[in-house]
């Protein structure tokens, strides 16, 4: 089978088995492909998509947005190429010698870190937290110092120390909208699996 046809009837398959899921159209676009990446019918339970989520990401990609990642690997997931027709761009700081210092010098992680260094980026566009729980939480109180206010967040940290926390805490204090979950699950492959179905959403009717 080709690519296209693999992907096809992954998405077939996975429909079938979905069920009555609740979901409206386009907010099972990016459930389902989190469930593409994942093999992980879960997320059906599991994920919580702001009202505003997906208007407030469509419209930062086609606006050109930042989007920001905590992870090199969530960067590279994501369709830097499909992204390129509206002139937006992927970044990740985690190896920028100001964050490694910074961490460093104040014994905290990169990841908290490198929310302060891209802060001056994040506005109007999209911070993406796949792994690093410190990062969300960090976003979460700049946001709430009103210092930055991206478009969208989608906070899907994985992990056992303060995942769950802090993507409860996203969904208490958030005053953007969010893509997230409830419990642990999360990862970078999946973080980038739901931008890449707003990313292919923006494309449609321009």
């Amino acid at each position: 089978m080709k690519p296209q046809e693999i992907e096809t009837e992954s998405f077939r398959i996975i429909d079938s088995e979905a069920g009555d899921h609740g979901f409206g159209p386009d907010e099972w676009r990016v459930v389902r492909r989190v469930i593409h990446t994942s093999a992980d019918f879960e997320w059906q339970r599991m994920i919580r998509l702001h009202p505003q989520a997906i208007g407030a990401g469509v419209a930062a990609i086609r606006n050109g947005c930042t989007i920001v990642t905590d992870t090199n690997m969530a960067r590279v997931g994501i369709r830097q190429r499909d992204l390129d027709r509206f002139g937006g761009t992927v970044a990740c700081f985690m190896t920028d010698q100001k964050v490694a210092e910074t961490a460093l010098r104040d014994g905290i992680t990169r990841a908290k870190a490198a929310v302060d260094v891209a802060a001056d980026r994040i506005d109007g566009g999209i911070y993406v937290v796949g792994n690093a729980p410190t990062a969300l939480l960090r976003l979460i109180d700049l946001m709430g110092q009103g210092r930055v206010r991206p478009a969208l967040v989608v906070g899907l940290p994985v992990g056992f120390v303060n995942a769950a926390e802090s993507k409860a805490l996203l969904m208490e204090r958030s005053t953007v909208p969010y893509i997230t979950n409830v419990g642990r699950k999360g990862g970078s492959n999946v973080a980038a699996a739901a931008v890449n179905a707003l990313i292919l959403m923006a494309g449609r009717n321009e």
